[in-house]
């Protein structure tokens, strides 16, 4: 079995890393980007991902200032999103030293996107981002998760499931799965979105949103009926705020028999 993934999510806004809850409510600043980047590479995190969390509903430009000063500063792989619409703008973030980019509404309204950045530079740096909210019970779709845009503002109608197969067949090397309804609640993953995904396609999957404990990274991990069956679990208030750490996560996913990186014995790293 691959090792699983523990990956702190940065979302910034103005500059700084902000933490809401269902994207909208309770809005806490959670300090500066480089500063969160440093102590969770010390922490020996397998991966960062950023998102400018406003670019796409503002409008606004790639945040490449931000990308160039973390990626100057540390080395763990560096994933960023937020208003990337074209292959240059891939490009430009590419330059700056980000590993992989991330793309979300922009996809959505330019599927063709996906294509040509998996072509160009190759599946490994394109992460297809998918906001989903459950769809209410009646809804003529039936039971399910619908598509968000713009930064979870927009109803897109798409059906998350066939979106993640949609992805797949673009060239997207690996899908993070947000569930709006569970972001920042610490109320645990959805497990059976998660699920869902991870057996709808054969790319690795993030489950991002929900994360309050321990036992909700090994839930959303473990294979089987009852886990989530994902590859890799992101979470931010968690880690911002002092809650858990990335080793205490790690050593508790090890003793659950959840293998990570580095090898951990008896709480700490080998």
């Amino acid at each position: 079995m691959l090792a699983k993934r523990i990956i702190p999510c940065l979302d910034v806004q103005n500059g700084r890393v902000v933490k809401n809850v269902r994207f909208f409510e309770d809005h806490r600043d959670a300090g500066d980007p480089l500063a969160l980047a440093q102590r969770y590479e010390a922490q020996q995190a397998d991966e960062l991902v950023f998102y400018d969390i406003t670019a796409t509903f503002e409008g606004r430009k790639l945040m490449l200032d931000v990308a160039a000063q973390v990626a100057e500063h540390v080395m763990m792989p560096l994933t960023v999103g937020g208003g990337v619409n074209t292959l240059a703008d891939f490009r430009q973030l590419l330059l700056s030293g980000a590993d992989k980019i991330s793309v979300n509404s922009s996809a959505v309204r330019t599927p063709q996107l996906i294509r040509e950045a998996s072509d160009h530079h190759g599946a490994q740096c394109v992460m297809l981002s998918i906001d989903a909210k459950r769809r209410a019970a009646g809804d003529p779709q039936g039971q399910g998760w619908n598509v968000f845009v713009g930064g979870g503002r927009v109803d897109t109608g798409l059906d998350l499931l066939r979106w993640a197969e949609e992805g797949q067949r673009l060239g997207a090397g690996e899908i993070c799965l947000n569930i709006m309804d569970a972001d920042g609640t610490r109320a645990g993953f959805d497990l059976d979105a998660t699920r869902a995904v991870s057996q709808a396609v054969d790319l690795p999957v993030i489950a991002s949103g929900g994360a309050g404990k321990l036992e909700d990274f090994r839930d959303v991990l473990l294979g089987g009926s009852s886990g989530g069956q994902a590859d890799a679990a992101l979470a931010a208030s968690v880690f911002h705020f002092g809650e858990l750490s990335v080793p205490q996560v790690k050593a508790y996913l090890h003793a659950q028999g959840l293998p990570v990186r580095p090898e951990w014995h008896d709480g700490g790293a080998a």
